[in-house]
């Protein structure tokens, strides 16, 4: 464990000052309860096993990690997340990754007419935890800046163990016994009507059934798992109704998007994000498609487990297949 965390995780009253001025990294917080800003690292470098391991545990610690203007490409970015676990291909229904990298998916605003169906800067999904449809959503995703707007297009990341932490004791217990079905059903529904990109989703639908709470494999940490764009208008509480379902899941999306678990970050080309999907979810920027601005960023993202409970019960796949890399 790298002494920047070991510090923490000895004594949670230690000042950030001195939980950052040990460790070989520059680890700057950026907010009260996620997000932190690495620097005196080149990530187009061969890195060390102790310096992977440092980044690791601000990443377990801070959720999220940024990384300032990194000079590197397709390669260099899939070599770097390697070094933390397998990579998944682009994503289930990707089809047009970058040729001769298939676990690149592109975020490209260019890109979002021929599948959405109108002229859109970004895909607005809401807050969300990428994929949970699947039984075995993504551990964590990488996602690198290539072409950012002058302004707006920022991205937002909020702490879900903060979140489930931050509930009244009622309502943990509540949520620590509940289970919930994902669907990846309203995203299908935003497509462009017989587009290649909805007759996928159509011919291969993702349904799980996950705990509302879901106990981190690494830290133990329990965190509030609810991921509105899949856990919303097809969705329900195993054994609610869909109008009791949709009431309870509110309370938790309201606590899940409190800004005070939040942190905001601003793109500038060569900025990479690096965030924990078991504890967060984020939210892409809608602020820009009244703009003429291209926004172009990539993503890998890593083979994540099946969520477990509070009872010990792990997640149970409905539809689809688990999404495995290599």
């Amino acid at each position: 464990m790298c002494p920047q965390c070991t510090l923490y995780f000895s004594r949670k009253d230690v000042s950030v000052s001195t939980i950052t001025q040990t460790t070989a990294l520059d680890v700057r917080p950026l907010a009260g309860h996620i997000g932190a800003e690495i620097s005196g690292i080149d990530l187009s470098s061969d890195l060390d096993d102790a310096t992977i391991a440092e980044v690791r545990q601000v990443l377990l610690r801070w959720k999220v990690a940024f990384f300032r203007g990194q000079s590197i490409g397709h390669a260099e970015q899939i070599s770097f997340g390697r070094r933390f676990g397998k990579l998944t291909p682009a994503h289930p229904f990707e089809d047009a990754p970058p040729e001769g990298f298939p676990e690149i998916l592109p975020i490209d605003s260019r890109r979002y007419e021929a599948k959405f169906g109108k002229k859109k800067a970004t895909y607005d999904n809401g807050w969300h935890t990428d994929v949970t449809a699947l039984v075995n959503p993504p551990a964590g995703s990488i996602l690198r800046a290539e072409i950012v707007p002058p302004y707006g297009g920022d991205t937002a990341w909020t702490n879900l163990v903060a979140a489930y932490e931050g509930l009244p004791a009622p309502l943990r217990a509540l949520a620590d016994q509940l289970r919930a079905k994902h669907s990846f059903g309203s995203l299908g529904r935003s497509a462009a009507a017989g587009s290649d990109y909805a007759q996928k989703i159509a011919a291969n639908p993702l349904v799980a059934i996950h705990p509302l709470v879901r106990v981190h494999p690494e830290t133990g940490e329990r965190a509030l798992f609810v991921s509105p764009s899949f856990t919303g208008h097809d969705s329900e509480i195993i054994g609610l109704s869909k109008r009791q379902s949709h009431r309870i899941l509110d309370l938790f999306y309201e606590q899940v998007a409190r800004p005070e678990y939040t942190v905001r970050f601003k793109w500038e080309p060569g900025d990479i994000a690096f965030w924990d999907n078991r504890a967060t979810a984020h939210l892409g920027p809608s602020d820009l498609d009244h703009l003429d601005f291209d926004r172009v960023l990539y993503r890998i993202t890593l083979e994540g487990d099946i969520p477990v409970g509070p009872d010990g019960q792990p997640s149970e796949l409905i539809e689809g297949q688990p999404f495995l890399g290599n």
